[in-house]
């Protein structure tokens, strides 16, 4: 499965038909492997220079800029990962899900089939309380009615989300391992055997590396600080993007669906870098097969078309985003306080 989700306009005079003829009139869905040469290059000597520098500082508590410097490479690596899966840099399927898996399943110890069937889901009904997964009810809540009721732990967190929110993603790096596994466990992932080899690969290396290169209580902190930074860099990534946004009724025809659940971070070329280009979400959602150096491109277009059809165009700074994604958090989790009060 792909994430690639393009719409079948009824008709060619439909609003998103009209878009897309001036979005392909300007080439911007064209290849661009020059850049992913370069980007790809850039993260793999990331990756090589990371443990070839691991091993070199060997025992030593230096090591914990190492781990740093680990995460945020396994976090771009993440990235990348997201481009193969939409078929961004390349253009079938079989050198897309081959470099994926080496990308998520070796690399950063995620089954990339797994993600792809999950953010596939996303990408058809992103913000749909009962279609998207990235909003399900789990550990955090974003629809009020999934907030009554829990008890416990789960309560607790339910009740202080908002002030949890940037901590939780301490253990984002491991619930997407523990989440993986289980669904290589569940047989739901093609090419089974394939990832689960690549993913216990990745488990066996890394330990292994730790273990030889630092003492034990060394292993340890290195592990809790890279996986920790890893899964705060990897959450602030996509936090910005639908977080607090409408939740849609499924209703909407696709450029609605896409363009009123998202959410734009402008800034510069520094932000396009940090976030992959997910910083522009609205086209991304629109376009998701158009290589990330074109969003930057396609952004006024895409605004301005907005503007001409009168289409709600969110775009904000990335402190704000994350502001409303908390004040959404405390918003819908207000009904379980006032619950736990009344008890």
């Amino acid at each position: 499965m792909t994430t690639t989700v393009m719409p079948s306009p009824t008709s060619t005079g439909s609003d998103f038909a009209v878009l897309a003829r001036r979005i392909t009139g300007e080439g911007l869905m064209e290849r661009q492997p020059a850049y992913y040469i370069a980007r790809l290059s850039i993260v793999t000597l990331m990756f090589v220079g990371g443990w070839t520098a691991f091993v070199v500082i060997g025992s030593s508590w230096w090591q914990l800029v190492t781990a740093a410097f680990l995460a945020v490479t396994f976090a771009q690596i993440g990235l990348v990962a997201h481009d193969l899966a939409h078929r961004q840099v390349f253009r079938t399927k079989r050198p897309s899900a081959i470099a994926g898996r080496l990308a998520g399943n070796l690399c950063i110890g995620m089954s990339y089939g797994w993600w792809m069937d999950k953010h596939t889901r996303h990408h058809n009904n992103p913000n749909h309380d009962d279609l998207d997964p990235d909003v399900a009810p789990d550990v955090l809540i974003w629809a009020t009615e999934s907030a009554l009721g829990r008890r416990g732990l789960k309560g607790f967190i339910t009740r202080h989300q908002a002030a949890l929110f940037f901590p939780l993603l301490t253990l984002l790096a491991v619930d997407l391992k523990v989440t993986s596994v289980k669904a290589l466990r569940s047989g739901t992932v093609k090419q089974r055997g394939i990832e689960s080899a690549l993913l216990i690969l990745h488990g066996v290396g890394y330990l292994a590396a730790l273990l030889i290169v630092l003492s034990p209580l060394q292993a340890i902190v290195f592990l809790l600080v890279h996986q920790s930074l890893f899964g705060i860099y990897l959450g602030m990534t996509f936090a910005p993007n639908h977080k607090g946004m409408p939740h849609p009724s499924g209703d909407e025809d696709f450029l609605r669906k896409q363009v009123l659940t998202s959410r734009n971070v402008y800034g510069n070329w520094l932000t396009d870098a940090a976030l992959g280009g997910l910083n522009y979400q609205i086209e991304h959602h629109l376009f998701p097969a158009m290589p990330t150096p074109n969003l930057r491109k396609a952004q006024p277009i895409v605004q301005a078309y907005c503007a001409e059809i009168g289409v709600p165009y969110e775009q904000t700074s990335l402190v704000a985003s994350y502001r409303q994604a908390l004040q959404h958090l405390h918003s819908v989790s207000e009904p379980a306080r006032a619950e736990h009060r009344a008890r």
